[in-house]
């Protein structure tokens, strides 16, 4: 098995800064990416970059100005690549995957956005994970992500608690679905 090297924490800077770039209220943070490439990696079908890109940069056409480089665009390409083996590798290698969170200013983490991108992944292939959630046995492994997806919802039917979830119990919730 051939062992891809996560990104380090420059490169994920640099990651960062790259997606900072694309300005549109859709385009994806790191943390959103972590939890999109996920559901794409973990999800029934293969979805190729042609069509999981322009979900990252939020618009089925990216601004030019964005990649005004060439370079640019070969290093953020590289970079997302990457992140995407170094999660593949993770997600298939049976151990604990650890997503990644991005701190606010008081240093907690909170999660909503990794549910939302990796709800974002599954949108790609709904009729697909359709089946996995209607499914009796298996389906109730997708509950933790919902739930902090839907956690400050505005719609209160689509919380499912009526108090947000404690933050030490963030990560303990999403390595949950992974051993279902």
């Amino acid at each position: 098995m051939v062992s891809f090297q996560p990104l380090t924490d420059a490169e994920l800077d640099r990651l960062s800064e790259i997606l900072s770039r694309f300005g549109t209220k859709d385009a994806m943070n790191l943390e959103q990416l972590d939890g999109f490439l996920a559901a794409l990696i973990a999800g029934p079908d293969d979805v190729l970059p042609s069509e999981y890109l322009p979900e990252i940069w939020g618009d089925g056409m990216v601004n030019e100005d964005t990649f005004h480089a060439q370079p640019i665009l070969q290093d953020f390409l590289s970079l997302v690549t990457r992140h995407w083996n170094a999660v593949s590798q993770m997600l298939r290698s049976g151990n604990v995957y650890t997503p990644r969170l991005l701190e606010n200013e008081q240093g907690v983490s909170h999660a909503n956005d990794w549910a939302n991108g990796f709800l974002r992944g599954m949108e790609l292939r709904r009729e697909e994970w359709a089946r996995l959630l209607n499914d009796e046995e298996n389906g109730g492994s997708l509950v933790p992500i919902f739930a902090l997806a839907h956690e400050h919802d505005p719609d209160p039917e689509l919380r499912s608690y009526d108090k947000p979830i404690a933050r030490n119990c963030v990560k303990s919730l999403l390595s949950d679905w992974r051993r279902e």
